[in-house]
């Protein structure tokens, strides 16, 4: 079938759609566990980069998994795959000149790295959202832990399966941090990042 497709180019590129966003496009993936507070710090830091004029687009875990990934599970096979497809829906959008926030567990780090490839490293901000899984649990916002724990979930991240906590994340954040802190350590470290650039 790839002997069959032929890439066309457009005139209107991606640093065409940054110049006139203002800035520069590139990845912020927030990895954690469920409950962890990815998605809020997420929603969060678009506000901040909204109040600023930036162009921004979250991807969610529930909601991508509502719509493009419907069809996959929670095994090791259908999380690569959920992971595969983030990496892709992140690529376009970077190439549309947006900056892309994605929480998403992503537990294994091979997926991660993944996507880390797909968009290229200089496109590719990592931020750990490092909440325990005590306070995940007591957090328990879905009711998914105490599912887990009845056996009425399986393949559940730091229950029944596991989660690998990133080894050199470009940003640290936990639950001993304020969401205002944790937005405002997370912009600190993409600031510069925003600015934009000359060239491809």
């Amino acid at each position: 079938m790839e002997k069959n497709i032929t890439n066309h180019e457009y005139k209107i590129c991606r640093l065409e759609r940054q110049k006139l966003n203002g800035h520069n496009s590139f990845l912020i993936f927030f990895t954690g566990l469920s409950g962890s507070g990815k998605s809020t710090l997420a929603n969060a830091l678009e506000e901040r980069l909204n109040s600023e004029k930036k162009h921004t687009y979250v991807l969610d875990g529930d909601n991508v998994r509502r719509g493009i990934n419907q069809n996959l599970g929670f095994s090791p096979e259908d999380r690569s795959e959920n992971n595969r497809r983030i990496g892709e829906i992140s690529k376009l959008f970077i190439d549309a000149g947006l900056v892309v926030l994605a929480a998403f567990v992503a537990p294994y780090q091979k997926d991660r790295q993944f996507i880390k490839d797909t968009v290229t490293p200089e496109n590719f901000v990592e931020v750990f959202v490092n909440t325990s899984l005590e306070v995940c649990e007591q957090r328990d916002v879905k009711g998914l832990y105490k599912k887990a724990r009845a056996g009425e979930i399986k393949n559940m991240t730091g229950i029944s399966a596991p989660y690998e906590a990133p080894i050199n994340p470009d940003v640290e954040v936990s639950h001993l941090n304020t969401i205002e802190e944790s937005v405002d350590i997370i912009y600190q470290a993409i600031k510069n990042k925003l600015e934009l650039r000359t060239h491809e």
